[in-house]
């Protein structure tokens, strides 16, 4: 059983090595796996249609608490447009560069490194640490995290509490913890219309019409006001096209897709019966037929103030000196998927740069975020 010390910008540089762009492994997930499994972990691969995930756990006594990160990564894109290799982990002028060193390998390595470190230090600790690490966060997600739960039911493994690496800070690190996020809702329309010359309106019936007049309601909707706990609920359009090439004819069909953003006074069946009610009677004041699909869904959620959220917010301010403020702001996570099990958590380094060409997070901070994970387990554990 390894008992050394886990530098976590070694193993971040390792990891944003594998060329894990969304859904291949790149070697990410094997790297953590032989890493915990030495480390005493017990570790299970759960892959699902080609997308690996791990599931590694010291201890079989509750309380358990959980880690959460993925591994996969978007695409770099141009690659001329980057000043350095983006799979090179290089580090230079006090950053550690490349595509997944903000989202999110930093935090995956960072707390990875801090539960290697407690279990080396406290061998006969009672309770458990359970470390769930995804390949598919970046893409549709229904074979990630939403795989790994899947997998713990079955075989009767739970989380008590669990913390999320995500980078959750805007400008500063140690701004914001993440205790909930809004729910995301993307929706396809096709509205089906008659294709016809366009010098001869009695010979079509024009989809684009009964679409922009959707758009025109969508984009006035007020959904709500907001709640206690979250933003107003937002929508927008986000594509449409027709797939026609001719000036003079009149498309047989309009697509669009429709993303939004919503509180806890929404879920996504209600809104999904929303715009298909609406988009109903838009098409049948047209003369078309409408068609509307789900594409993808998550659920609004909110961890209320408990324990844990205090845990959380008081090692920040041991390590960083910062009391952080609680947010729910931002996308989606896969914190969702364990929301429903327990208490969640997020916090990482500062996202500014993620998704972006030359993404790279300070070096210091990836020392400092270990130190808060591990002060996080200190602090739970009451060691």
């Amino acid at each position: 059983m390894s008992t050394q010390p886990v530098d976590p910008v070694s193993l971040t540089q390792r990891l944003v090595q594998c060329q894990s762009v969304t859904p291949n492994e790149g070697g990410a997930i094997t790297i953590l796996q032989q890493l915990l499994a030495e480390a005493g972990f017990s570790c299970q691969r759960i892959d699902r249609n080609d997308v690996a995930n791990l599931y590694a756990r010291w201890g079989d006594t509750s309380p358990v608490f959980g880690f959460n990160g993925h591994t996969d990564t978007v695409p770099a894109g141009n690659i001329q447009e980057w000043s350095v290799n983006p799979f090179g982990g290089e580090v230079k002028d006090g950053k550690l560069w490349g595509r997944g060193a903000a989202d999110m390998k930093s935090g995956v390595a960072s707390f990875v490194a801090a539960a290697i470190d407690f279990v080396n230090t406290n061998p006969a600790q009672e309770g458990s640490i359970a470390i769930t690490v995804t390949g598919d966060e970046e893409a549709i997600a229904i074979d990630g995290s939403a795989a790994i739960i899947d997998w713990m039911q079955k075989n009767d493994q739970h989380m008590t509490v669990c913390l999320v690496g995500e980078p959750t800070c805007p400008e500063i690190f140690g701004e914001e913890i993440k205790v909930g996020r809004r729910g995301s809702l993307s929706i396809r329309l096709t509205m089906f219309g008659v294709q016809g010359h366009s010098a001869y309106p009695s010979r079509y019936v024009n989809p684009i019409n009964a679409m922009t007049h959707f758009g025109y309601l969508l984009n006035n909707w007020e959904l709500d006001q907001g709640t206690e706990n979250f933003q107003p609920s937002i929508q927008a359009i986000t594509r449409i096209e027709t797939g026609n090439s001719a000036m003079n004819v009149v498309p047989a069909q309009c697509i669009s897709t429709v993303n939004l953003r919503f509180n806890e006074l929404h879920t996504t069946q209600s809104l999904t019966n929303k715009i298909k009610k609406e988009a109903e009677d838009i098409a049948k004041i047209h003369g078309c037929r409408v068609e509307v699909k789900q594409l993808s869904g998550a659920e609004c959620f909110y961890t209320t103030p408990s324990e844990f959220t205090e845990i959380v917010s008081r090692a920040v301010k041991k390590v960083l000196g910062r009391t952080p403020q609680s947010s729910t702001s931002g996308g989606t996570s896969d914190a969702r998927f364990f929301a429903p099990l327990c208490p969640v958590v997020e916090f990482g380094l500062v996202g500014k740069t993620m998704h972006q060409v030359d993404e790279h997070v300070p070096v210091e901070e990836i020392v400092k975020l270990k130190e808060v994970y591990r002060q996080c387990l200190d602090d739970y554990f009451q060691t």
